[in-house]
């Protein structure tokens, strides 16, 4: 065999230097290409999220100012409707007596205070103020001629009018609401209700985000930045602003534009603050006639979570392309590395060694196959072994929370008897305290009969369902419960027993299912004074059905739903497993356990069994 060249192998490497630096360069290329679309596409994707639950909190904010202005708005619109009917405000237009009229001032006056107007006023058809709610006042208005004032004509013209403007004495912007008066021989006279926004844009204020309302002609009539008021949302042109100065309405205001600057969309940049700050611009039409409410709601959110989103990617892709650029680098070197090896190694010395690579990797690969199996077959060992643990764990958890479930309540009767047995005996009636501890014994007994049922169950259960008298079951789970209904002093009433009543079943453990209604019943009505549970027994043609009902609070829907649910529980020290224990009792003896409630009204749960034909 011929020997490699060792100037040839030394000077290969060189060429292999030379594409790893191009790869280099090249991934580092992708790497920032790929990155800066990335930040490009996250920056974007998480500032239209942003945007979007912006444009949604500000629809929300906006129709919150659209509501509180329409409230103000509806308030008042009924309110010269009402007086123009008033008869007391006929007759005093139509005789012009000033006693009457006097008193139609008082009346405006205290009607006035009781609905927050800024003023009310009655005009006589020659137009001049007749009666006012400020009549009292240094600004009154009696005896002014508001003739001239367009809603006045209006509302003689045509029954109603509105007009926003300025007052001529108070000099506060506000809406007139006009309604004409008519009398038998003609129209008498205009009824104004002068509506100040005061309290709307204080309370847009407190908002924290800027508001206004515009009319038909972009003029800002309402808003939560006053100097603000009577700017127009779009340049007029000359000849409209020479209108509006010729009106008189709005004063000496010079109608200059909004300082908004409209950008993209529907966003907007105040001109009038630091720095031009960009702001989502929501509209709502019609929130009065003509009117159109505008909301501004701050866009750095968005420009913030955005910028925060590219930062973010920046760093993660930064961070990824560093271990990817490491793993690369690695193995190109290793790569190098077994190239140089290889190609100082002589040819026959690699035939052999591939061949014994060969033989290797096929004695390696049944070692391998033989492990992999042997540790397969012992996984499956472990399994089957955790299965068996999981379900042995399953069955004592069911157990052990049926054990605390059933014993619970016997062992707090037993408790209550063994006390009212010490106080009988301490009164000296030891009749009656022997009738306590013949309780006791028999509920020991019963408790005995539920370790033993549950013993015999854990080795192995029968199924066993026999005729049981229903009294006996009823009698027994209202002795259960009897210190729980004196505790909570609440009401029990028993109906519809018939002696001789039988039941497919099992007595303790029917009694364990009335004992657990009972007792969520009395816990039901435990804060009422007036409390009721009702027990009700009804026989039908092939089932017997034993209700249990309250007067409580009733259930909500969704607790409703999930009612049997385990471990599902509204009680504080509650495990959520009675009423699941409960049912399934009822499904073994082939019934079933249901409820129906009404909230604010009451829960009845309905224990329907088969009954034990004779």
């Amino acid at each position: 065999m011929t020997q490699p060249d060792p100037e040839s192998a030394g000077a290969r490497p060189a060429p292999e230097r030379s594409v790893s630096r191009q790869g280099l360069a090249l991934f580092a290329a992708v790497a920032v290409l790929v990155g800066a679309v990335l930040v490009l596409a996250v920056g974007t994707l998480a500032h239209d999220r942003a945007m979007t639950g912006l444009r949604g909190r500000a629809a929300a904010s906006a129709a919150l100012h659209a509501a509180v202005l329409r409230s103000e708005l509806d308030k008042q619109r009924a309110l010269p409707l009402v007086l123009a009917d008033d008869a007391d405000l006929e007759t005093a237009l139509a005789t012009r007596d000033p006693r009457r009229l006097e008193a139609l001032s008082r009346k405006l006056e205290q009607l006035g205070a009781q609905t927050r107007a800024a003023v009310i006023y009655v005009v006589a058809a020659d137009g001049f103020t007749a009666a006012a709610s400020n009549w009292r006042q240094p600004t009154s208005f009696l005896g002014s001629n508001y003739g001239f004032r367009p809603y006045f004509a209006e509302a003689l013209r045509s029954g109603y009018a509105e007009q926003f403007a300025l007052g001529t004495v108070s000099r506060k912007p506000g809406l007139y609401l006009a309604r004409r008066v008519d009398g038998p021989g003609g129209p008498l006279g205009v009824v104004v209700v002068k509506l100040e926004f005061d309290a709307v844009e204080t309370a847009w204020r407190a908002i924290g985000e800027p508001a206004f309302v515009v009319d038909q002609q972009g003029l800002v009539l309402i808003t939560s930045e006053p100097r603000w008021r009577f700017h127009a949302r779009t340049p007029l042109a000359p000849a409209a602003r020479q209108a509006l100065r010729t009106q008189g309405q709005y004063g000496e205001a010079t109608f200059d534009p909004l300082p908004l600057r409209a950008r993209r969309g529907d966003t907007v940049a105040r001109t009038d603050a630091a720095q031009a700050d960009r702001q989502i611009e929501t509209r709502l039409a019609d929130v009065a006639p003509g009117w159109t409410l505008h909301l501004l709601t701050p866009a750095a959110p968005a420009d913030q979570a955005a910028d925060a989103a590219r930062w973010i990617t920046a760093l993660v892709w930064t961070l990824l392309s560093a271990a990817l650029l490491w793993l690369w680098v690695r193995r190109r070197r290793i790569q190098l590395a077994a190239l140089r090896d290889r190609e100082t190694r002589l040819e026959l010395e690699r035939r052999v060694e591939a061949r014994t690579r060969e033989l290797t990797q096929a004695n390696q690969a049944l070692s391998h196959e033989a492990d992999e199996r042997q540790r397969t077959e012992t996984r499956l060992r472990s399994l089957q072994a955790d299965l068996v643990q999981a379900n042995k764990l399953a069955s004592l958890g069911q157990i052990a929370a049926g054990v605390a479930h059933e014993i619970n309540q016997p062992v707090a009767a037993i408790r209550a008897n063994a006390d009212n047995g010490l106080l009988l005996i301490a009164r000296g009636k030891p009749e009656a305290a022997g009738e306590n501890l013949s309780a006791i014994a028999a509920m020991t007994e019963r408790i005995g009969r539920i370790t033993d049922e549950l013993r015999a169950f854990s080795r192995k259960a029968d199924g066993r369902v026999e005729p049981t008298l229903v009294t006996e079951v009823v009698d027994g789970s209202v002795l259960l419960t009897a210190s729980r209904s004196r505790r909570q002093q609440a009401r029990l009433t028993r109906r519809g027993e018939t002696p001789g009543l039988s039941v497919l079943g099992e007595r303790v453990r029917l009694e364990q299912v009335l004992v657990n209604l009972l007792q969520n019943a009395f816990e039901a009505v435990e804060d009422r004074a007036d409390g009721a549970v009702t027990l009700t027994v009804r026989e039908n043609a092939e089932t017997i059905e034993i209700a249990v009902a309250d007067n409580g609070p009733g259930l909500a829907p969704e607790v409703e739903r999930a009612l049997f649910t385990p471990f599902l529980t509204t009680k504080p020290r509650g495990l959520g497993l009675g009423l699941v224990i409960a049912r399934d009792i009822a499904a073994g003896f082939g019934g079933e356990l249901t409820v129906a409630s009404t909230p604010g009204a009451g829960a009845t749960f309905t224990l329907t069994l088969r009954k034990a034909v004779p």
